[in-house]
């Protein structure tokens, strides 16, 4: 279990950072383990602990932590220079591979992060449409920005303020809510409010509340509908880039959105997060049109070299390993719900899976909520004390990288076994 060394730190860094950490979901009763360095699938701890890392960072280290490429381009662009304020040649290189990838990305703006990206991607829909109001899903999260940190997913979820405090009522005034996989719900919101309605946006797979899936047909009605009535679409790809497929969710599901949000892959682990889209909507971005979006440490050369050695990693045999390695290890879950008589459903796609303590089919916020969260903190400390590290939170999504081989996926499958057994 975490050792002495990780309380003493904990205990060191309550002294000097809000509750001992820089983000909530980073912590758990009664302290954290605090990590010395990682490298392929494994965490190593203050304390001389080994963890299977299942989390990865909340999702970025597909290829696994210290990957050999990212390390020697970003140590050569160390020594040319960290952060410039002028265009780099790096950034047009990475601009094209999105472009090359991403279905409806005809132009790129990079930022900072995925919270930065959906802000951005908001106020670039309301500023080409002259619309005020938009339109997300329950329990989805969008980063941690006012317009969209209502009823919110990840760590606003599991800390159970999904509306966060010092949001005035006038900001959210415009953003209306409504249940994910409800087509009916979503028509009537439409109705409603098209007339002033600048955009739907949608997480295609609910990444901040665990994995939730999209029932069929419901993107595509995401997109009829949005299309009908000059609506702006608006996916929220920052999990599910590069994840589900090299054009991300759009290209898996075959829907092509008008704004798309990336990050966290698309940096290799570097702080990165990038707005695209179509041109015809791109260009009102400033310097271009009147909508400003700016950043000091926007295109950083170090985040887009990692970024650029990351995304020539992900071939077909990338995705072909990390999807069979997740599905592997949901199947054997599901056999243990069955074996064991546990009430719980599992739930994957590409190198996503998640288990919700529910007897119910989890495909929404509201059911997700019902997920017997004792039951879920009991399993993640089983699986702790024998070395498995995921995510602290029903409401979080596990993650396999390129490094989770069959050796591993064998030791991890012979660790359910064990945690089952004593889930009471």
């Amino acid at each position: 279990m975490i050792g002495e060394k990780s309380k003493q730190l904990f205990d060191e860094a309550k002294k000097y950072l809000v509750g001992g950490v820089n983000s909530p979901v980073r912590y758990f009763k009664p302290y954290p383990f605090f990590v010395e360095k990682a490298k392929d699938c494994f965490l190593y701890d203050v304390d001389g602990n080994r963890y299977i890392d299942y989390c990865l960072a909340y999702g970025p280290m597909v290829l696994g932590h210290a990957n050999e490429l990212v390390i020697k381009e970003v140590e050569e662009q160390l020594y040319k220079g960290f952060a410039y304020g002028c265009p780099t040649e790096k950034e047009i290189i990475l601009a094209k591979e999105v472009v090359n990838r991403v279905p409806c990305a005809e132009m790129v703006r990079f930022v900072n992060s995925g919270t930065e990206a959906t802000l951005s991607a908001i106020r670039l829909a309301r500023g080409y449409t002259n619309k005020k109001k938009i339109i997300k899903f329950d329990g989805a999260y969008h980063g941690a920005h006012d317009y969209v940190l209502v009823k919110s997913g990840s760590g606003a979820l599991t800390h159970g303020i999904p509306n966060s405090a010092g949001i005035p009522e006038e900001v959210t005034k415009n953003t209306i809510l409504v249940p994910f996989n409800d087509e009916d719900k979503v028509k009537k919101a439409v109705e409603e409010n098209k007339e002033d309605l600048a955009a739907i946006i949608v997480e295609p797979v609910m990444g901040n509340v665990g994995c939730i899936l999209p029932k069929d047909g419901f993107l595509q009605f995401l997109r009829e509908i949005t299309e009908e009535n000059d609506i702006l679409l608006i996916f929220d790809e920052v999990i599910t880039g590069f994840r589900l497929a090299r054009g991300g969710a759009q290209e898996y599901y075959n829907v092509v959105p008008d704004l798309a949000t990336l990050g966290k892959i698309l940096g290799g682990g570097f702080p990165i997060g990038a707005l695209v889209g179509k041109k015809e909507i791109m260009e009102h971005l400033s310097p271009l049109g009147n909508v400003y979006q700016a950043g000091t440490f926007n295109g950083n050369p170090i985040s887009i070299t990692a970024g650029i050695a990351t995304l020539k990693q992900l071939d077909d045999n990338f995705y072909k390993k990390t999807e069979k390695s997740a599905e592997i290890l949901a199947n054997t879950l599901r056999e243990l719900v069955d074996k064991y008589n546990i009430k719980a459903k599992v739930y994957q796609i590409a190198s996503m899976f998640q288990i919700y303590f529910n007897n119910k089919e989890v495909i929404n916020y509201e059911i997700a909520k019902q997920s017997d969260i004792n039951k879920f903190i009991e399993y993640f400390y089983n699986l702790l004390k024998r070395n498995i590290f995921i995510p602290p939170s029903q409401f979080e999504c596990c993650f396999v990288s390129i490094k989770h081989n069959d050796e591993i996926l064998n030791q991890t499958i012979n660790i359910f076994e064990e945690v089952f057994k004593e889930l009471k």
